[in-house]
């Protein structure tokens, strides 16, 4: 009798688990929560029991299905909504690199040239007393140009700055240093009836009293300030790329294939199962096969940046530039003392107002030491906090920057690592549940997708070519402003993405079965070729100047150096 009952019991039991097992199977339970915690739309819409007789637009079965149209809606604004988040969240790393680098190199350049202001004021404060409160105005005004031209704004000329401020730096220095006897005889002031320093003023560059160092100034600021109103204009135009490729949309084609990767599986029960490695990158590299186009001038763009970066802290030395201003002038004054006499002769054939100017007026000869201000008050000095610090943001943002020379080219790949089923035994395929993915899988670019087996592409964005027009006219226009800039070895050899002309793609991009694992480009950073580009750059109002010889240096000259190199140390 305990046998029979014991039978019975164990044959209930079965039967009751095939019921379980049964129900369960023609639950939507599990898609229900899913549809729940992943926020898609209202549970009203997911039914309790798959249905056999559903119209789907996108996740097609003949078999029992969890989803409904409506279902099917709410799917498509939840992969729009979730693969624009995504894409941003990428790019939002690089856009804040590259804002914040923005911000950090127009504070240091101001503060450099609020720097070289105070410093040269000094000069004049401390020294050469006699000029000073004229002379004022006109170093604001040099230092205004040279800003707005750092900045790219307002048509202004560098050498026109430097040779507007030696123009009416003459008549103080011919009146009030080289002959102090006339300063109480003839007023200096602005005005049109100032005969002698109207003429002093228009003569300047012929009479030439300062000697060779207005130009050399002009030179050195010239080159450092066109490297660093490159570089500015080139992060704004970055900024405004990376904001534009934010706004960019989804064609309609790319949702319906984002739906049946990420929830056609949700249809049929399975909402844990992940996408086929080449599946994946299929669906990506067909959705932004527009922005992959971006990856070429893009790079070069990068490649731009490294290389200007490099010559505003290196080669055109922008801070070292800014800190020898005042030894230009200080030497351009001391030139004119020394050839006193003859300068004094050649303004009265020119302007003949001096001749009652006794020959032999004592001049004194101010001396050259600089004396730095007490340790305790540089830090009032403005700029002075921003002394050295050029170098350690060159090599900051090259650093940073270089990791994403491939980001156009990688982003499918990047989306991708998240979605894929790397080391299970299964993926989803789009259709069905496989083992691996035996589609063909493409590379990148709107030309590839033209054998894309999971996403239609009629064409490039034209939003997205439009920028690609933008950054490519940029980087030519900024090449030929900088000639030399932007160019890298092996270039033609190199597109960044594992991917060939002919659309097909190396094992790295995904073409093995769906467990293989990604392998993204390398990101090394090239070397800067030698080649140069010697068109003059059409918007720019300075004409280009070669570089400053290098003709051995006055005793004043290199004693000014050491004076300012010293000083720099001292603020720092």
């Amino acid at each position: 009798m305990s046998r029979v009952n014991v039978s019975w019991i164990i044959t209930v039991l079965a039967v009751e688990l095939v019921v379980l097992s049964v129900a369960r199977a023609h639950s939507c339970r599990e898609v229900k929560t899913a549809f729940q915690v992943r926020q898609i739309g209202p549970l009203k819409w997911v039914p309790e029991t798959p249905a056999t007789d559903v119209d789907l637009s996108v996740c097609k079965y003949t078999g029992p299905s969890c989803c409904t149209r409506k279902m099917e809606e709410n799917y498509r604004a939840a992969v729009l909504r979730d693969t624009t988040q995504n894409i941003k969240s990428y790019s939002f790393e690089l856009k804040f690199l590259i804002s914040e680098h923005t911000t950090a190199f127009q504070d240091t350049f101001q503060s450099l040239l609020s720097f070289s202001q105070s410093h040269l004021t000094s000069l004049f404060e401390s020294i050469y007393t006699s000029v000073s409160s004229s002379i004022t105005p006109h170093i604001i005004c040099l230092f205004t140009d040279l800003s707005h031209f750092l900045q790219g704004t307002g048509n202004v000329s560098v050498e026109m700055a430097v040779n507007s401020f030696f123009d009416n730096l003459f008549p103080l220095v011919h009146t009030r240093i080289v002959n102090p006897g006339m300063a109480g005889s003839i007023s200096m002031g602005a005005s049109d009836s100032n005969q002698l320093g109207d003429c002093l003023r228009m003569t300047r560059q012929d009479i030439n009293p300062f000697g060779p160092h207005p130009l050399a100034m002009a030179e050195e600021l010239v080159s450092a300030l066109r490297a660093g109103q490159a570089f500015s204009l080139a992060l704004a135009e970055g900024s405004e790329l990376m904001n534009i490729t934010d706004t960019a949309e989804l064609s309609k084609e790319c949702v319906r294939a984002l739906v049946r990767m990420h929830y056609c599986s949700h249809c049929r029960g399975l909402t844990l199962i992940r996408a086929c490695s080449g599946y994946c990158l299929n669906v990506m590299r067909g959705c932004l096969a527009s922005l992959s186009e971006l990856h070429s001038p893009w790079r070069q763009y990068v490649a731009v940046l490294q290389d200007l970066t490099h010559m505003v802290a290196g080669e055109h030395n922008l801070e070292l530039a800014l800190l020898k201003i005042r030894g230009h002038i200080e030497e351009a004054i001391l030139y004119a003392q020394l050839h006193g006499p003859r300068l004094t002769a050649t303004v009265d054939k020119v302007c003949g107002h001096s001749s009652n100017v006794s020959s032999t007026t004592v001049r004194t000869f101010p001396s050259t030491a600089v004396t730095p201000p007490p340790a305790n008050n540089t830090q009032d000095v403005p700029g002075a906090d921003k002394i050295g610090i050029l170098a350690h943001l060159h090599r900051e943002f090259v650093g940073h920057i270089s990791r994403y020379k491939s980001f156009f080219a990688i982003l499918p790949e990047t989306l991708c690592e998240g979605e894929m089923g790397v080391d299970e035994l299964t993926c989803w395929s789009g259709d069905d549940v496989v083992k691996s993915y035996n589609g063909r899988v493409v590379g990148n670019g709107v030309h590839a997708q033209r054998q894309n087996p999971e996403v239609r592409v009629r064409g490039a964005d034209p939003v997205l070519l439009k920028v690609k027009d933008r950054l490519e006219k940029f980087n030519q226009e900024i090449q030929e402003f900088m000639p030399g800039v932007g160019y890298r070895e092996s270039w033609d050899d190199d597109t960044g993405s594992g991917v060939d002309s002919s659309g097909d793609c190396d094992d790295e991009d995904g073409c093995e079965a769906s467990g293989e694992s990604l392998v993204t480009p390398s990101l090394t950073e090239d070397d800067i070729s030698k080649k140069v580009m010697k068109v003059p750059f059409h918007e720019s109002p300075i004409i280009w100047s070669k570089p400053e010889s290098d003709a051995s240096l006055s005793m004043a000259s290199f004693i000014n150096i050491i004076l300012t190199l010293g000083l720099q140390l001292f603020f720092i």
